[in-house]
């Protein structure tokens, strides 16, 4: 086995998006090259309702996938297929937009305010780009979890792990989603396929990827009441941790444990056009796309 060095840790930066929400980004609309096929990342973790209640407003998406983890709170969502539903704590959502799709996002929060989650955007290869839109939504009970001997706690929410498989199916990518727990001081070495780009998100406590025989936390920054005050602390909470190449994970638990979402996925190694949430793969399909938009012809199944 050979463990995966890390090539720099990065922290999110906060931003808003839809009409107003706050939230952390750690990737996105930038080189994919480091995490394709992951294109996006967002952390929507906040407690102050009016940074998010008024969500994320019809919009339309083409050409990716977009995956929602929810900790705390409510997501409702609803499309211009006629779907709709909520997300509660610990459900998951994968989307597939395909050729197409309009919807909207609104968080509702949970009955103390809190509205906790994350939003991972992934590519699709050109040949599927226009494939039929379809939903995964799975409830928290149905996502399969591992606790091994040393305390160590592995949400599997996609592809395999451990003996275990995750209830979303059939993604081009066939990536991994794993929301890890390990608890304090446990150094933890955890199996990742060497060809997958690869990374680790810290949302609670600390630990150390670069050098797991020595526990040290990773400097990042956090939010203390408002959620635009940002303080330096050794917690890692928001750090994102970018691999190299190898077929292990390891990391050592700080003094509180660390959890933190660990994805990997196969690179696809194409051309990425953005414009917003529509990406394809030259600015020729871009155009298309926005022409589909303004002539109504945007949906296509």
């Amino acid at each position: 086995m050979s463990i995966r060095p890390v090539k720099r840790i990065v922290q999110a930066q906060a931003t808003t998006e839809g009409a107003g929400v706050h939230l952390h980004r750690a990737f996105g609309f930038g080189n994919t090259s480091e995490t394709d096929p992951f294109l996006l990342f967002d952390d929507f973790r906040n407690d102050v309702p009016a940074h998010y209640k008024k969500g994320f407003p019809w919009h339309p998406h083409r050409g990716i996938e977009t995956i929602t983890y929810v900790l705390a709170g409510n997501v409702e969502h609803a499309d211009s297929l006629g779907n709709r539903g909520t997300l509660g704590a610990g459900d998951v959502q994968w989307m597939t937009a395909g050729s197409g799709i309009v919807h909207h996002e609104m968080p509702t929060g949970s009955p103390d305010g809190r509205m906790h989650g994350f939003q991972l955007w992934a590519n699709l290869p050109s040949s599927l780009k226009m494939t039929n839109p379809r939903y995964q939504d799975v409830k928290s009970d149905a996502i399969a979890e591992i606790i091994d001997d040393d305390g160590t706690k592995v949400r599997v929410v996609c592809g395999e792990f451990w003996g275990k498989r995750g209830p979303v199916d059939g993604i081009a990518a066939d990536p991994v989603y794993l929301d890890v727990t390990v608890p304090a001081g446990v150094r933890k070495s955890l199996p990742v396929d060497a060809y997958r780009s690869t990374f680790a998100y810290i949302f609670e406590g600390s630990g150390n990827f670069r050098n797991a025989s020595e526990n040290q936390g990773v400097l990042t920054e956090r939010t203390a009441g408002n959620d635009d005050d940002l303080v330096r602390d050794m917690s890692g909470n928001r750090s994102l941790v970018l691999f190299d190449s190898g077929d292990e994970v390891v990391v050592r638990a700080g003094p509180n444990g660390i959890r933190f979402l660990l994805v990997s996925g196969a690179p696809i190694k194409e051309p990425v056009a953005w414009h917003g949430p529509i990406v394809m793969n030259t600015q020729t399909e871009i155009r298309q796309a926005l022409q589909d938009l303004q002539q109504g012809t945007f949906i296509k199944h």
